[in-house]
């Protein structure tokens, strides 16, 4: 079958090509890909950023987002049978939907969301389930609490300005000019323009922090909270939770804890918590998302779809950081 596979770390490393179908495990459901999101995961993974920590070896195919039609099914599978539309964020473990076929253990999947299409429904899992498990599982919000989305226009942004608005919160986010109202569409109460503005000069007493970008946002970001409050970050650095999480041996929880501890020193002395958040798959978590979803209360935002052949492409698009919501390749 058709795929493309990172034949070796580094952004001149993706590469179309044939690979054999994937085999079937008893809980393994094989799914034809009818769209593929694309997402920065992507390009870290294809740059080699999480090779120390994750279990990716070239060549592999790449992938993290699936929406598509469940063609077989292993023996010991009683959720799902041929013909479903389904989609998934696959296994850390698992990866690789830029392909024709993927095999996903059914713990990890769910029927895809009636009112979306193929495409639509491909844009949702991965970021879908970092503003869940971020947002709910983590944080914990409910009504009336400040949360600030950064990146708002973004994949995880547009999801979780959303999802926070619908759990009641006052939401504040990100984001430049040119998409301030597309935010404020989405739910945001509150648009700082960082073409502008310095959110950390104007926000304060917030109870969550959602951060996708890392760096000088991470730490400012740690003084417009509360005290008692929380900063999570998904571009890093990760934390020793993390590390224990992934059963890491030794020096690499220690590698680990060294590359946070600053981040976390800080936040201690201002009563704070920081935590990394790696988002995991979860076919029950997407369940409860498909129905917010098909009762209109969460919508994805999908900013170009390029056919599979163009995959490169799409993931080269992404790779610009302009991207308004998700990009989608589509085997349609």
């Amino acid at each position: 079958m058709k795929a493309f596979v990172v034949e070796r770390y580094g952004k001149d490393g993706l590469r179309a090509g044939e690979v054999r179908e994937p085999e079937l495990r008893d809980r393994d459901v094989l799914v034809r890909v009818r769209a593929a999101g694309v997402n920065p995961l992507d390009s870290k993974i294809r740059d080699g950023e999480f090779k120390l920590i994750l279990p990716y070896r070239p060549p592999f195919v790449l992938g993290n987002d699936v929406a598509g039609v469940v063609t077989r099914v292993g023996p010991a599978v009683r959720g799902f049978a041929v013909g479903d539309e389904v989609y998934a964020r696959p296994g850390k473990d698992r990866i690789g939907t830029f392909a024709e076929l993927i095999a996903i253990d059914e713990e990890d999947l769910a029927l895809k969301p009636a009112s979306l299409s193929m495409q639509e429904a491909a844009a949702v899992p991965l970021v879908g389930l970092t503003a869940w498990q971020a947002l709910v599982e983590r944080a914990h919000v409910t009504a009336g609490q400040k949360v600030l989305v950064h990146a708002g226009s973004g994949g995880v942004g547009t999801m979780a300005i959303q999802l926070a608005k619908h759990l009641g919160a006052t939401v504040a986010t990100t984001t430049s000019t040119a998409n301030v109202d597309r935010v404020k569409s989405l739910g945001a109460d509150v648009v700082v323009d960082y073409k502008t503005d310095d959110f950390a000069t104007v926000l304060s007493d917030y109870d969550v922090v959602l951060d996708p970008l890392g760096g000088e946002t991470l730490e400012k970001s740690l003084t417009v909270v509360k005290p008692g409050g929380l900063v999570i970050g998904i571009s890093g650095p990760p934390d020793p939770t993390f590390a224990k999480e992934l059963g890491a041996p030794w020096f690499v929880r220690t590698a680990i804890a060294l590359l946070s501890r600053r981040i976390r020193t800080r936040a201690k002395r201002r009563g704070v918590t920081y935590s990394f958040l790696f988002m995991r798959a979860s076919g029950a978590q997407l369940r409860e998302l498909t129905t917010l979803i098909d009762a209109g209360h969460l919508r994805p935002v999908v900013d170009r779809i390029f056919p599979f052949d163009e995959t490169l492409e799409a993931v080269a698009y992404v790779d610009q950081g302009r991207a308004k919501g998700k990009v989608v390749v589509t085997l349609d």
